[in-house]
């Protein structure tokens, strides 16, 4: 492809996106097909010769489009959102162009500067304490991660090698497998499963500290775990406080929590992937109270903030205690600055709330903890099979998608605002097929 025929396809390539963002309720959300259907579809090898754009596009839509599940469908309320706009895809394209791998300054001088410059940008919208920024000469700064679940472990294993440093400082014949065997990690038990796999991927004891009746981790709770794993001989180093948990959008008590880490001087993690978003909008602010005990926070923007996949803004207190953990500095790298240091749619809350509204109206069902954000935990009332069959009918019927979660012993449906282009009239007829697929449910279960 030459340089003429890549600005023509790539103006075909714009109006077939734009085609199909607009018409992207019009397609099946979630497609009906079973697991191997696309190997028969596509040759067992790679061709020998290209095939024509032509063909390529023929292909996406007649073997790729019936297999995609189209999180951008306004009648999309499963797991939570992803988001997409069209300045992220023009972004995209000029970052895919240009091409530089940031991984230091002298690597790409702009990269690097702009990141940083952007992150304390975010951070000031977030209103987070002035020690988490870069600036001029902070001691902190933003990171872009790949993920939260990358944020946690990147978190966890800075927190390891400080905690390893500062005991051998004071007792050097202390060796690292000694401390490692007796470090203990701890989360709430509603925090998501990357924290348990980061616990893993680090060898470091993990435990899940038992949430309260709002599924929040509360002080009293983990100070019981601390003083019986201290009591045992274990050590611990490490914590992480969930605001907006992926099953319900629980809340951890930063103000009750921050303070016992800071005492027992443990690295504190704030993982708020979903819900940091929000924090932007000053109603929403006081969720991140207490934010100031945190040694690290992130969240993700590519969730709420209009931008593409993947972006997940992590900042520190101290950005040595990152560097410091994992700087490898082999001479290929070496260079003279080493230590160079959108509007989002919040409409998604207010139709959480109209759903809710909706559930709320009807005697059959029941709203199963606090709507907050964008997110509504919603069941029949009645047992965990009744709330199964009705999410097996939704999901069969393929005119909208949601997803389970347990809460306790509870099954639960979620219903997430996702797309950015749902209305109220979506939520509304999402609604309606519900409560038809709930008499359906209910008439065979009296039958």
């Amino acid at each position: 492809m030459n340089t003429s025929e890549f600005r023509r396809r790539g103006k075909e390539m714009v109006d077939y996106v734009a085609n199909y963002m607009e018409g992207i309720e019009g397609r099946q959300v979630y497609p009906d097909v079973e697991p191997g259907y696309l190997r028969p579809l596509i040759p067992a090898t790679a061709p020998q010769e290209p095939d024509t754009f032509e063909d390529i596009i023929n292909d996406v839509e007649k073997i790729i489009m019936p297999g995609v599940t189209h999180w951008h469908s306004p009648y999309f309320f499963a797991y939570f959102p992803t988001a997409s706009s069209y300045p992220a895809m023009l972004a995209d394209m000029l970052c895919g162009a240009i091409g530089c791998i940031g991984f230091s300054w002298a690597a790409s001088p702009a990269c690097t500067e702009l990141e940083t410059v952007m992150m304390d940008w975010l951070g000031k919208m977030l209103e987070l304490p002035k020690a988490f920024l870069a600036e001029k000469a902070g001691e902190g700064g933003g990171v872009i991660q790949g993920s939260a679940s990358e944020a946690t472990l990147v978190a966890l294993l800075a927190a390891r090698t400080k905690v390893i440093h500062r005991l051998q400082a004071a007792s050097p014949e202390l060796t690292q497998a000694a401390i490692m065997e007796k470090l203990v990690a701890y989360s709430s038990d509603q925090a998501h499963s990357s924290v348990e796999r980061a616990g893993l991927i680090g060898g470091v004891k993990l435990k899940a500290i038992p949430s309260d009746g709002n599924f929040a981790m509360r002080a009293s709770a983990l100070q019981e775990a601390l003083e019986r794993d201290k009591a045992a001989g274990l050590i611990p180093f490490f914590v992480v406080a969930t605001l907006g948990t992926t099953t319900c959008c629980s809340f951890d008590s930063l103000l009750e929590v921050g303070p016992i880490c800071n005492k027992e001087d443990m690295w504190l993690h704030v993982d708020a992937a979903y819900a940091g978003s929000a924090f932007i909008c000053p109603e929403f602010r006081h969720l991140l109270n207490g934010v100031e005990f945190a040694d690290s926070f992130n969240f993700n923007p590519h969730k709420w903030l209009l931008v593409n996949f993947d972006c997940s803004a992590m900042w520190v207190k101290k950005r040595t205690d990152l560097t410091g953990a994992f700087r490898l500095d082999p001479t290929y790298l070496k260079h003279s600055h080493q230590d160079s240091g959108l509007i989002t749619d919040y409409r998604h809350v207010q139709l959480s709330h109209e759903f809710e509204s909706l559930v709320r109206q009807d005697p059959r069902f029941e709203i199963c903890v606090e709507v907050i954000l964008g997110l509504v935990c919603f069941r029949l009332k009645g047992s965990n099979k009744v709330n199964e069959a009705l999410l097996q009918r939704i999901n069969s019927a393929k005119k909208i998608h949601l997803v389970p979660c347990h809460l306790r012993d509870k099954f639960v449906l979620r219903f997430a605002i996702c797309s950015r282009t749902v209305e109220s009239a979506h939520v509304q007829r999402a609604w309606e097929h519900i409560k038809e697929l709930a008499a359906d449910v209910l008439r065979a279960e009296r039958e």
